[in-house]
Formats: structure tokens, C-alpha cells, sequence
């Protein structure tokens, strides 16, 4: 047993994500950052390394040069996987080559930046055999894992209607016309890909929709919409949805809902009770019953399903929000390497995490949204 060697692709000076998933990584205390390709500028990532404190000879200026400079060094010294958290553009590449050349993978969504880089890596993950998992990191909270157990158990009966919703409000105004960061690129196609808010929040939705209730999305009408004059990709969808077992749904994301901050929410109701979940109040699950009053389900109280229960924390009425559900996908990718490396198997209660088909359907579901938005036909084929 021993600690797993992180190598980070992106998430230099100046980035978000970066410091979000480092946190994440290191919360249980399985992995350690030991090198990094932090920026495409190589003064940028070697500054961004000082900041981090790591040694001056594992920061790259590119990574390639990370890459194939780790494989050459002593196995109990190299790094055992990359956490990719670059713009959409330099997912593919960094994971291609860190797969072909024997390292695991945890990437950032959406997982590529086109379909055709999406369908070609699932075929690299399928033929190297090595581990790799996308931070869709709202299926990691324990009330998501609650809910999918209940509806997996039947306990809200056949599934009927899902409405799904994603509404930010920080793009109502032209803010890439500024010079902030994380705008510019997320409204940039030669950045983001085809997707503006389908690709950086619709995904989200779309992966939680599918992930809680296990039912696939198999067609929609979509109306896609930019609504601040000037802005190249999408900032406001709304989409019909029908699902595999014939329940339908309503999937929206936007990112031009002046005063919302991160409203992610999902109601997904049965034939005996429905269930609604907020991530900005992630510890309450509430179950409205067909039948019986309302009942509020709580992170850490009561006989929740052990899926829940294996992915709390703290004890109850502790705040347990977005940094511990994305620790979460982090404990179990690094619990799913170690196993690897001992020559064991996981406990199946933490191989849960999202993988290289996800992030398939992710780029599916942006590019039939797109596609279903420039057709006068209502239903539009996944």
C-alpha cells in the first residue's frame, strides 16, 4: 500500500477546475501530486509547479514532454495516472498518448471535444486496458447515490417523468468580450467544441438524468438558443426527452438565468412516489409519496442504502457539498488503481464512478441536441 502518483495535465496559474480537482485528489489521503504539465506556456507551468511546491525536474513544459519522460523513470517513482482538467480541446490528445504509454486516466467533461475524438477514445480506454473515469462530479454526492438506490429497488415503482434542470446566470451579459478567463474559452468553438452550455452544464444534466434512474435518453426535440447578441456558441436550451422505458422528460440548461447561481436540480417521479434533489441543498433527498405525507431523507441519518452510506463523510449536520462529492469520484478511481496494482479486486460498492461510455453519451447527447435544434422534425434519434 501506498500513496497514487497524480501527474496533472492544465490547471495552472490562473485556472479553476485545476485547484478543484487537487483538492479533491488529495482529500483522503490516497494520492499525491508529484509532477505536472500545467499550462501550454512552459514558464507559465514551471511557475505554476514553484507555487505547488514540486520539484523542478517533474514540471514539464508540455505534456508530451510529462508523459514520456515519467514512463523512462524507476516504476516506484513515476507517476501512476494524469488528472486532465485542460479547455475541451486538450482532452483527447493527453489521454491518448498517457493510455498508449501504460498510465490511467481521470479527465475533466465534457470528455473530447468531438464526437469523432469521443468514439476514438473509448476504443484507446477499451485496448490498453488501463483505468480511466470522468469527474461528472454531481453523480458522487450521497443523496444521488440514495436516490438511484431507491428507484434501482423500486421503491418509487416504473419510472414515468424525469425533468431535469441547469440553470447558471454568470453569461447574461457578453462577459467574453472581457478578460475573463473561463468565459473566453467556454464561449470559444475552437476551444469548446460545438457546445457552449450543452457541453459545459446540458452534459451534467444529461449524465445525472441517466445516471440516477438508469434509463437511457433515446429521443428528443431540442431548442437550442443564443440569446446575448455576439456569442458564438449556445447559452440557453430547453429539450423534450423521451427515455427507454417510455417515460418522459425535460431536460434545461442555461447560462443566461440572471441571478441563478449553480441550480442544478432533478424530479424524477414513479408511479407510487416521485423524489427531488438540489445540488445547492445537496444532504436533503425529499420523497414525495402518492399516498403518505412528504418525507425528507438526510445525509448521515437514519438506515440509508449502503451506496449512500459508503460515500458519506461526516456526521450528519455537517455541510457535505461539492468538494467531498468530487473527492468522492477520486476515492474510487484511486481505490479501483490500487486494486490494479495489488492484483486484487475491488469492492463493487466503489467501482462507481463515471467512465469512458459516459462520456460517449455526453458527446452524443450534445451533438443530437444540436442537431435536433436545426431540424423542423420533433423527434430527432439518439
Amino acid at each position: 500500500m501506498r500513496k497514487l502518483r497524480m501527474g496533472m495535465v492544465g490547471g495552472g496559474q490562473g485556472a479553476f477546475i485545476g485547484g478543484v480537482h487537487r483538492m479533491a485528489a488529495a482529500i483522503d489521503g490516497q494520492i499525491e501530486l508529484v509532477c505536472g504539465a500545467f499550462s501550454s506556456n512552459p514558464e507559465r507551468s514551471k511557475n505554476s509547479g514553484k507555487e505547488l511546491f514540486l520539484p523542478e525536474d517533474r514540471v514539464y513544459g508540455s505534456f508530451e514532454e510529462m508523459i514520456l519522460k515519467e514512463k523512462e523513470l524507476p516504476a516506484d517513482k513515476r507517476m501512476d495516472f494524469i488528472s486532465i482538467v485542460t479547455p475541451n480541446h486538450v482532452h483527447f490528445p493527453p489521454a491518448k498518448l498517457a493510455l498508449e504509454n501504460g498510465f490511467h486516466v481521470i479527465c475533466d467533461k465534457p470528455m473530447t471535444y468531438n464526437l469523432e475524438e469521443a468514439y476514438a477514445l473509448k476504443k484507446i480506454v477499451e485496448s490498453s486496458g488501463q483505468i480511466f473515469a470522468l469527474t461528472h462530479n454531481y453523480t458522487g454526492y450521497p443523496m444521488v447515490k440514495q436516490a438511484k438506490a431507491m428507484i434501482a429497488a423500486g421503491d418509487i415503482g416504473k419510472v414515468r417523468k424525469i425533468v431535469v434542470e441547469y440553470p447558471q446566470g454568470w453569461l447574461s451579459t457578453f462577459l467574453e468580450g472581457t478578460d475573463q478567463k473561463q468565459a473566453a474559452w467556454r464561449t470559444d468553438p475552437s476551444r469548446s467544441g460545438i457546445g457552449g452550455s450543452l457541453g459545459d452544464i446540458g452534459t451534467h444534466a444529461e449524465n445525472l438524468a441517466e445516471y440516477i434512474t438508469g434509463l437511457k435518453i433515446t429521443q428528443m426535440c431540442a431548442d437550442v438558443g443564443i440569446v446575448v447578441p455576439g456569442r458564438q456558441l449556445d447559452d440557453d436550451t430547453n429539450i423534450l426527452l423521451k427515455f427507454e422505458n417510455g417515460a418522459r422528460g425535460i431536460l434545461s440548461c442555461s447560462q443566461i438565468s440572471a441571478g441563478e447561481e449553480n441550480g442544478l436540480n432533478i424530479r424524477i417521479y414513479g408511479e407510487k412516489a416521485g423524489l427531488y434533489w438540489l445540488q445547492m441543498e445537496p444532504n436533503t433527498l425529499v420523497v414525495k409519496h402518492l399516498d403518505k405525507p412528504t418525507e425528507i431523507i438526510r445525509t448521515g441519518v437514519g438506515a440509508l442504502y449502503p451506496e449512500a452510506q459508503a460515500h458519506t463523510r461526516i456526521p450528519a449536520g455537517h455541510p457535505e457539498g461539492y468538494l467531498e462529492a468530487f473527492a468522492n469520484i477520486y476515492r474510487n478511481f484511486a481505490k479501483c488503481v490500487q486494486a490494479r496494482l495489488e492484483g486484487k479486486e475491488v469492492d463493487p460498492m466503489y467501482n462507481d464512478f463515471p467512465t469512458v461510455d459516459d462520456g460517449v453519451r455526453g458527446m452524443e447527447f450534445i451533438y443530437h441536441a444540436i442537431a435536433s435544434g436545426k431540424t423542423e422534425q420533433k423527434w430527432y434519434t439518439m
